[in-house]
């Protein structure tokens, strides 16, 4: 009897080890941004499926599970598509998500705003400092702007 209850009580704590672990890396959320000029997004992981969209570069997209050359991919509307994994880059881009976000020269609310980025524009991810994010628009300015104001940080 003891050695039943041994052996359940092993796999009781295996199996909440492996719980943890799939909740642990369903929650670490990696995010890429297109790597070429234009990639395209399928409704299938093959270049024989249907074509659904056009991306350009630096459009971030979450990654959600990749297969044989293909990734499975979530855009910032929250739809899910395909594309090949070849057409991502390691760099990492958001988007701005709010109508007019103040980006700062600080991580601070109280810090003086270092430019103001529109809805849908790309900037580069440099760092994430908790609630904030550590960005750079392609014309050179950088500041911090609040994760919540973005996609893809």
């Amino acid at each position: 009897m003891k050695a039943i209850r041994r052996a359940y009580l092993a796999a009781a704590c295996a199996a909440a080890a492996l719980a943890a672990g799939v909740a642990a890396s369903a929650s670490a959320l990696e995010f890429r941004s297109v790597g070429e000029a234009a990639a395209v997004l399928y409704d299938a992981p093959s270049v024989k499926s249907k074509r659904l969209y056009v991306v350009s570069r630096g459009y971030p997209l979450e990654v959600v599970v990749v297969v044989e050359g293909w990734s499975k991919v979530r855009d910032a509307g929250g739809e899910l598509t395909w594309i090949e994994t070849k057409s991502l880059a390691s760099a990492r881009t958001v988007m701005v998500k709010v109508p007019l976000a103040q980006v700062r020269e600080r991580a601070d609310d109280g810090a003086p705003v270092a430019f103001q980025a529109r809805e849908s524009v790309i900037l580069d991810l440099l760092e994430v400092a908790g609630a904030w994010l550590h960005v750079r628009h392609r014309d050179g300015q950088a500041g911090f702007i609040r994760a919540a104001q973005v996609w893809g940080g």
